[in-house]
């Protein structure tokens, strides 16, 4: 019998999904699907406020919810889900507490999107010079969020492996669930029809913003020198005024904003280019490249924990004249790209093909659902971070709910 069926499970947004602006919204629909298929009944609860961009979401129950507020309790203690779903560790901070105090046999689920302790210490190294330390505030909070819940998706198996070596977080906490590809034949464009290199990337998220201002300012240069035809293309929702003064024709760099559809950016472009500098989880640009038969010339950390075994849909190199010479002979070399295009294809089909992950995560659902009191007496760090973080949390939340009436 399907786990899901007629479960009432409630997401907990950190914003609303925008599938076109960025992989963390498509990953959030991806989930929605999946439960919709599976016969959850689901509702979508969100502090933030809606966009043009965001999603409509059908056949899902939609809720503004509001911080360090009261009326959370009633809502959730009315509502009685089977089962919470936070999207990243701010909202299990943020109401956590109030979802253990009023369902306290909820499974709580945390999806992280990628790990953020990791993408900050590797933010720091490289934009303010300082070593890398995992040791932050953020692991704290984050780590201690992962602990608290009783399951929590992890996209790149790497940082599972980080989780478990590193911060001794236990295996059964931990679940590989990354952005997964439908199994569909796409009509795409063969290579003497595309034309250019191409990036595409959400700029309200860091690691974009720094890889197009190292790609404008470190390795067209180089590129131009040797190969003066090319022509760069970069799309991406919310463009900074830094982005928007990348724009400049006249050296073949082109700053479009944001794109309706990254499937007609991709698949025309010859070649993305992603000299991704930090970051975490896996890269969804590097995966949808690959499902639109782009090749792609990417970094050690662009392509961290994506193509396991198998040989990258391009070329990996951390050297900004190495990047500049694989670029070239990607773009110009048709063998060297049918055959970058097919390892792209094969990643896919053994690495992110949707029908590896559904059944094991439906198994490890229903282990959950009929183990849980055993789960949770395993995991007694968390049981004592929820105990002190409900109490601390609680009355922080009381003040600042008395004091905004005042």
């Amino acid at each position: 019998m399907n786990c899901l069926e007629n479960k009432r499970l409630l997401i907990i947004g950190f914003v609303w999904p925008e599938p076109k602006s960025s992989a963390a919204g498509s990953r959030m629909m991806q989930l929605i699907s999946f439960f919709k298929d599976k016969g959850a009944k689901i509702t979508f609860a969100s502090t933030a406020s809606e966009s043009e961009f965001s999603e409509h979401l059908e056949d899902v129950d939609r809720k503004l919810i509001a911080l360090n507020c009261s009326s959370f309790d009633d809502f959730v203690a009315e509502l009685k889900p089977d089962l919470v779903l936070f999207d990243r560790f701010m909202t299990e901070e943020q109401f956590g507490w109030r979802v253990a105090q009023h369902c306290p046999n909820a499974l709580r689920v945390l999806d992280t999107e990628d790990l953020h302790c990791l993408r900050e210490a590797r933010r720091l190294e490289v934009l303010k010079d300082k070593p890398f330390d995992l040791n932050n505030d953020l692991a704290k909070r984050e780590i201690a969020s992962i602990f608290r819940c009783d399951v929590t998706f992890m996209v790149s198996e790497f940082e599972m492996e980080l989780l478990q070596t590193y911060f001794k977080v236990p295996s059964f906490l931990l679940f590989y669930l990354p952005i997964w590809v439908e199994n569909k034949k796409l009509d795409l464009p063969n290579f003497e029809e595309r034309d250019d290199f191409v990036f595409i990337g959400n700029f309200l998220h860091a690691p974009n913003h720094d890889t197009v201002v190292f790609l404008k300012e470190v390795i067209w240069p180089l590129l131009l020198v040797k190969f003066p035809e090319a022509k760069m293309q970069v799309f991406g929702a919310y463009p900074t005024p830094k982005i928007k003064s990348l724009h400049e024709p006249k050296l073949n760099f082109f700053v479009h904003g944001r794109a309706e559809s990254s499937f007609e950016v991709i698949s025309k472009g010859r070649v993305l280019l992603a000299p991704i500098r930090f970051g975490a989880g896996i890269k969804g640009k590097l995966l949808e490249a690959m499902q639109f038969g782009t090749p792609s010339v990417t970094t050690t950390i662009g392509a961290e924990a994506m193509n396991g075994d198998f040989l990258w849909n391009g070329f990996i190199t951390d050297s900004p004249e190495d990047f500049t010479d694989k670029a070239i002979e990607l773009y110009q070399n048709k063998t060297t790209w049918l055959n970058a295009q097919q390892n792209g294809f094969e990643i896919l089909k053994n690495r992110f093909s949707k029908d590896l992950f559904q059944n094991t995560f439906l198994e490890i659902a229903l282990d959950k659902f009929e183990n849980l009191e055993k789960y949770r007496n395993d995991n007694f760090i968390g049981s004592m971070l929820m105990h002190h973080f409900l109490q601390s949390t609680k009355y922080m939340a009381k003040w600042i709910e008395e004091k905004n009436k005042a």
